[in-house]
């Protein structure tokens, strides 16, 4: 944990910009607070972020105990922070999780049919799941100009941890403009200032969509 820069660390990171902004490894090595002599904190973590995500059964305090680098007193500790997450979120509404570019179709499906170029911001939580869906700006054919702090004001709001950027191309042409991948770099470079990652930028279309992560663009 000490060879983390000081804003980058959970606990700082919890206190600036809540809890949704940390990853499933951040908040698990936030409630273990330090590793071992042979096994650092974000490695018993990820080992435990991996472990509960294929398996719940995880969850349970007997084979968290199996885990390497986490003994009895620490494995009671995510343990109860399980069962305490169960009994009062258990009733939440589930939250839409975004794992691949295809899954964000479904939130922004009707800019395919727009006349002008709308251009969208997703934010997300540490886990991936949606916050906000917000339309940044609308512009004229083929042609819109978005500012940072126009992203990113509600973004910095919602407490996010990364977004992902939208806009739709009426023309039909699939293929990022020189204007998108400038732009695209602008927000990413702003992004990594304010500590939240731009995950991709998507262009739609009414013949599909093309992910410019996907194309190595962000």
């Amino acid at each position: 944990m000490k060879d983390i820069s000081v804003q980058d660390r959970p606990r700082e990171k919890i206190a600036k910009r809540g809890a949704k902004a940390l990853s499933d490894v951040e908040l698990i090595a936030l409630i273990l607070g330090m590793g071992t002599k042979k096994r650092d904190v974000f490695a018993i973590a990820t080992d435990i972020a991996q472990k509960i995500s294929q398996d719940a059964k995880y969850r349970e305090y007997e084979l968290l105990c199996g885990i390497d680098g986490l003994g009895p007193a620490k494995a009671a500790q995510i343990a109860a922070c399980f069962e305490l997450a169960r009994r009062h979120l258990l009733h939440e509404p589930e939250k839409f999780k975004i794992t691949s570019p295809r899954d964000v179709l479904p939130l922004v499906a009707p800019l395919a049919e727009k006349k002008q170029e709308y251009f969208h911001c997703i934010t997300l939580n540490g886990a991936g799941e949606v916050i906000e869906n917000r339309m940044i700006t609308v512009g004229l054919l083929n042609h819109s100009l978005v500012h940072p702090r126009e992203v990113f004001a509600e973004a910095i709001t919602d407490r996010a941890a990364s977004v992902i950027l939208v806009h739709n191309h009426p023309s039909g042409t699939m293929e990022p403009s020189a204007q998108d991948i400038a732009i695209t770099h602008q927000l990413s470079e702003a992004g990594q200032i304010l500590g939240i990652r731009v995950l991709d930028h998507l262009i739609v279309t009414r013949k599909g969509f093309v992910s410019m992560r996907e194309k190595g663009l962000v």
